[in-house]
């Protein structure tokens, strides 16, 4: 049996997941994140130093608040989900939990998008598509501002798009 990557094993948890998106846009201290998330300061720092352990988050800044020091975090740039290469359940589980977290705060009557597929297409219309996706959860995760700024509104996204093996157990054609 091969060892899970220490990476997808912090990934795999998902306070840890909405931790990352919420230092995304700007340092956060592990009080700011025990706050935001409705947990103890001790456990945000617990999943806060996992995080720095694998080197999703970074130091960004050390300020002394209340007589002490207060260490702030943020979220190293870049998409380590979407480098994921294996189809681990460890991960597709975890993003189902945050889909279904974040499904029941969603707000009633609002817009949105739900999409569910499993679909045949080309070679080229497939790389098109999956670059475009990648694009837009560029877009998004720059435009992302701490939580609760002025004018913002929160959202959800959970995308999860990957070449399918068919029923034989292959790849379909062009797949690689």
């Amino acid at each position: 049996m091969t060892e899970t990557d220490p990476v997808l094993r912090a990934l795999a948890h998902p306070l840890r997941l909405r931790m990352l998106s919420l230092m995304w846009p700007g340092p956060m201290s592990a009080a700011e994140l025990a706050r935001e998330l409705d947990v103890s300061h001790a456990l945000a720092s617990q999943h806060l130093r996992r995080l720095d352990a694998v080197g999703l988050v970074e130091l960004a800044e050390e300020r002394t608040r209340r007589g002490g020091r207060e260490r702030r975090y943020r979220t190293v740039q870049g998409s380590p989900l979407s480098d994921q290469r294996q189809a681990t359940p460890l991960l597709a589980e975890t993003l189902a939990h945050s889909l279904r977290e974040r499904a029941a705060r969603r707000v009633e009557g609002s817009e949105g998008v739900t999409v569910d597929g499993e679909l045949w297409v080309d070679p080229e219309t497939w790389r098109s598509v999956s670059r475009r996706l990648a694009d837009l959860a560029v877009e998004l995760h720059d435009a992302a501002r701490p939580p609760h700024t002025p004018g913002t509104t929160p959202v959800g996204i959970t995308v999860m798009a990957f070449p399918l093996q068919d029923a034989q157990g292959t790849g379909g054609a062009g797949t690689a």
